[in-house]
């Protein structure tokens, strides 16, 4: 049996490879998993980029699904073969911040994001789990592997934006971009009941697979400034929240603008790359005193969470597979995470089978 393993790396900023690695032995708590699908995440494109410092030769991937390969001593509850996804957040739920509920924040800021930050990331054909009984979930028989793969990020980051903006039923709410979390956050607002979802994107096919998932209306950017175009649009009163799904300043402020007093700005977009501090335009502030909430947050973890958006995959509430322009194999992962970073061939999300 060989004991080597295929690896996507980063080697040092703005340089990737795929090496071979060692196939990695399960601590205690720890299990193994053996790769069978996995989706590249603007977060990876980021990162080599020079968004967060990670040392050369660190796994990429946050994103994959697989069946068990081996189970340190302690995990029960799994047995070796059996499917199972694994959250891009792997908290340790035992420290403060987890038994306080923020397991995104395990251990500290970002804490529970241990794939390729604190540890090797998954796009690889063998990986490790950490706190394995947690944070594997198993994955229904009739769950495609190429569906499952949207719960381990994009549903459940898009989900926690449409959570964090705190919608009731038959509010309007602004999502600003519709790349794969933007679009899950659009699924997610449908699913909680909005009365209007606003999607602000100026790609085509983006714009398509928006109004598919439950936009009722497309607010173009490159066809005037967007805040105008929602004030036009709500009669001069706002949204009762938006969601930042981009990451740049522009759409930051642009939430704050278009969010009425006592409305929710919530932010889920990735800001790694921005070199300068937000702004917060102060009379959409109200100078500090109009009521206007902003909720940020990274993706919860644990097998809880997945089995639940498991379930709406299951059930046919929810298909994200329309998101998949793509398909290769791992041997064309280079070439895959190239047209993730240059954003041609209109790709929104592409799939890696192994």
């Amino acid at each position: 049996m060989s004991t080597s393993m295929r690896a996507f790396i980063i080697e040092e900023v703005g340089k990737t490879a795929v090496v071979d690695k060692p196939i990695p032995e399960p601590g205690p708590e720890e299990a193994i998993v053996r790769t069978t699908a996995a989706l590249i995440c603007t977060s990876d494109v980021h990162t080599v980029k020079g968004a967060l410092p990670v040392p050369g030769g660190r796994t990429l991937g946050h994103e994959s699904v697989g069946v068990v390969h081996r189970l340190g001593a302690a995990v029960t509850g799994f047995t070796e073969g059996q499917r199972v996804l694994v959250g891009a957040v792997t908290p340790c739920f035992r420290c403060s911040y987890c038994q306080r509920g923020f397991t995104s924040q395990c251990r500290g800021a970002l804490g529970g994001y241990q794939y390729t930050t604190q540890i090797d990331g998954n796009m690889a054909e063998y990986f490790v789990v950490p706190a394995a009984s947690a944070n594997l979930t198993p994955i229904p028989d009739d769950v495609p592997d190429a569906t499952a793969v949207y719960a381990c990020d994009m549903l459940s980051t898009g989900f926690m934006g449409i959570e964090h903006a705190y919608l009731q039923f038959g509010e309007t709410v602004a999502i600003f971009a519709q790349g794969p979390v933007g679009l899950s956050a659009t699924i997610g607002a449908h699913l909680m009941g909005a009365g209007q979802v606003i999607a602000v994107e100026s790609r085509p096919e983006r714009q398509a697979l928006a109004r598919q998932f439950g936009a009722d209306v497309i607010v173009d950017f490159t066809d005037g400034d967007p805040v105008e175009q929602i004030m036009d649009l709500t009669g001069g009163v706002g949204v009762d929240a938006a969601v930042e799904a981009f990451g740049f300043p522009q759409t930051f402020e642009a939430c704050v603008k278009v969010t009425k007093a006592g409305g929710r700005v919530s932010n889920i977009g990735y800001h790694g790359e921005n070199p300068h501090p937000l702004q917060l335009p102060l009379d959409a502030f109200g100078l500090g005193m109009n009521d206007k909430a902003i909720h940020t947050g990274l993706c919860p973890g644990g097998s809880e969470r997945m089995t639940r958006l498991l379930r709406l995959l299951q059930s046919g509430r929810v298909d994200p597979t329309p998101m998949t322009t793509h398909t290769f194999g791992f041997d064309q992962i280079e070439t895959a995470f190239e047209l993730m970073s240059s954003k041609q061939d209109n790709i929104i999300k592409p799939l890696i089978t192994f």
